[in-house]
């Protein structure tokens, strides 16, 4: 992040829009255009207090629910990286936690173990219900009649199973001296460790092991009024990615990291009422027309009075998660102001130009093959069946015969088509390989099935490095494509041949958007370097592990010495002087 430079005066640093419509209904939003323009107040930083705080957050809602350890989920060694979460913020709607619900639904491809709403009461409470499972597993009538309010934030969590998984489900809500906080956050902060050990070491209590804590812990000890300046100074201190939703008793707060890793919208519903989301799907789910992105490094405010927008603080240029368009996000959504199905559809042409095989039939991988699969035929000129058809009616676990069944998982799921395969040469588009254990266990079903030759393309390039960013990937030694060549990974897996999609011809489809995203997990070159002890990605901490942090083996990244050395030379930049924001 850029160094701060001193602040100045300017009225017209902070806008507020006016209103001239009942509280429930808001004027049109102007577009944002990220200005580095400065409080006309004065924001410090301090390297640490020198004198113990009480803990300022005084509880953290959580059920005494339990959740017994899994060993027998089925999705528990998906071949796949997995997106953290989704998050959602809904304002002036007096349906707020319904609508909440709802988009939640949407949005449960990007989580599935977990999901809450947070809904400010009309007498000014913050009420709470988050569980375990699916989010219709969680909520029914009476638990959203509990939730009754204009405003509600909502979120939906994957994580891996454990028995105290429930007190790190979001959206987490506290108390501090000046009230009450919600919070939903979806990202993955680099900085966490470093962070807590500080919070802790000057009276702070944890009652998680997640980090969107700190980001709480943070909120309370600052002496900014109002609240909006708290988070402010919040996220100053916070290095990652980070797309998160605040709710206090009168306001909604939406705000994004400098680089824009994760993605967050706004849309708006015909009766006024603001929505946050971060995919479009949960709007047009919500009949929330899409207006535009929450920009890296702006913060969004929603009160009674409008729509405020600042810029948070200075960003050379975004780093959006490319995955998101490869496998994350849903196709008929829009993410980082791009259609997810054309991109798909473009990476399946790219591979059928550069990558062209003699075959008689294209299957996808469903469901997130699917669309690049479609751009492959059709630029191949080869017809594209349903060669594997899912099942949607498996749920987290399933008990095995006491006779194993090879691919028992893989089977449960994935079923082949005898009469599109028989005695056929197939190209199976998948979006990524990761491990390449599913990819063999696949190959050797379709050959089962009868297929005589099966050719594997793969939508994106080699996986080769870690996300630290809110995506869950193995450590690099576990990614097959950091350990062997393309060669020796076709070999590994059984396919006749293999190809995946060039990075090159990835940036050149992307065009002048190109700089604009996140390619780490493809070259190792990250935008955020990782610097001293991070949490690993996956939640490995974050999952019901009691103890020690520093005596969990394999959950901590160990940074490098230079890199250690950049991040002390960049706090020391940002710690000098006033802010910009």
């Amino acid at each position: 992040m850029a160094a701060a430079s001193p602040a100045t005066p300017a009225a017209a640093s902070v806008a507020r829009l006016s209103v001239d419509k009942p509280s429930s209904t808001f004027p049109k939003h102007r577009s944002f255009k990220p200005q580095h323009k400065t409080f006309p107040f004065t924001l410090t930083h301090k390297s640490r207090p020198t004198t113990a705080v009480k803990n300022p957050i005084s509880d953290v809602i959580s059920s005494t629910e339990s959740y017994p350890d899994d060993q027998n989920s089925i999705f528990d060694n998906d071949d796949k990286p997995r997106e953290e979460c989704g998050v959602v913020g809904i304002y002036g709607d007096p349906e707020a936690s319904r609508l909440c619900y709802l988009a939640l639904h949407a949005l449960q491809h990007r989580g599935q173990e977990g999901a809450g709403i947070v809904a400010a009461t009309p007498d000014g409470i913050l009420k709470s219900v988050t569980g375990v499972g699916l989010v219709s597993e969680v909520f029914n009538q009476s638990k959203l009649d509990q939730l009754p309010g204009d405003n509600a934030i909502g979120h939906v969590r994957y994580s891996t199973a454990g028995q105290s998984m429930l007190k790190n489900v979001q959206p987490f809500v506290a108390g501090y001296r000046f009230g009450r906080v919600g919070v939903a956050h979806n990202g993955n902060l680099v900085n966490y460790q470093t962070l807590r050990a500080e919070l802790e070491e000057n009276g702070s209590i944890f009652g998680t092991s997640s980090d969107t804590e700190v980001v709480l812990h943070l909120i309370a000890i600052s002496k900014h009024r109002p609240f909006f300046l708290r988070i402010v100074e919040a996220c100053e201190k916070l290095k990652g990615a980070y797309s998160m939703v605040f709710l206090t008793e009168d306001k909604l707060v939406a705000v994004r990291d400098p680089f824009g890793f994760r993605p967050l919208v706004m849309g708006r519903r015909s009766n006024g009422a603001i929505v946050f989301a971060s995919e479009t799907c949960a709007l047009d789910l919500i009949e929330a027309t899409y207006e535009r992105e929450v920009n890296p490094g702006e913060v969004l405010i929603i009160d009674k009075d409008g729509v405020q927008s600042l810029c948070l603080m200075q960003h050379p240029e975004p780093k959006s998660c490319i995955f998101e368009h490869i496998y994350f996000s849903l196709p008929n959504s829009v993410v980082f102001g791009k259609s997810v199905y054309e991109s798909r559809r473009k990476f399946g042409e790219i591979l059928a130009t550069e990558s062209p095989v003699e075959c008689d039939v294209v299957i996808a991988v469903p469901d997130s093959g699917v669309v690049a699969a479609i751009g492959y035929a059709n630029k191949a000129g080869v017809p594209f069946q349903q060669g594997l058809i899912r099942s949607h009616y498996v749920g987290r676990t399933f008990i095995e015969p006491s006779q194993r069944i090879r691919d028992f998982g893989v089977k449960l799921k994935l079923s082949p088509v005898r009469a599109v395969l028989e005695g056929k040469r197939i190209v199976v588009v998948d979006d990524s390989i990761v491990r390449g254990t599913t990819s063999s266990k696949i190959v050797r079903l379709l050959k089962e099935a009868g297929a005589k030759e099966v050719h594997m393309r793969i939508a994106s390039p080699p996986i080769i490095a870690s996300c630290y960013y809110g995506v869950d990937t193995p450590n690099s030694e576990e990614l097959i494509s950091n350990r062997m060549s393309v060669e020796e990974i076709k070999d590994f897996i059984g396919c006749d041949s293999l190809a995946f999609l060039k990075i090159d011809s990835l940036k050149k489809m992307l065009a002048s958007d190109s700089p604009n995203f996140c390619y780490a997990c493809f070259s190792g070159n990250y935008p955020v370097l990782p610097s001293g002890i991070v949490k690993r990605v996956g939640d490995f901490v974050d999952d019901g592990l009691i103890g020690s942090i520093d005596s969990i083996d394999g959950g901590w990244l160990q940074g490098s010495k230079e890199q250690k050395r950049e991040d002390l030379d960049v706090n020391h930049e940002e710690h000098d002087g006033k802010v910009i924001v």
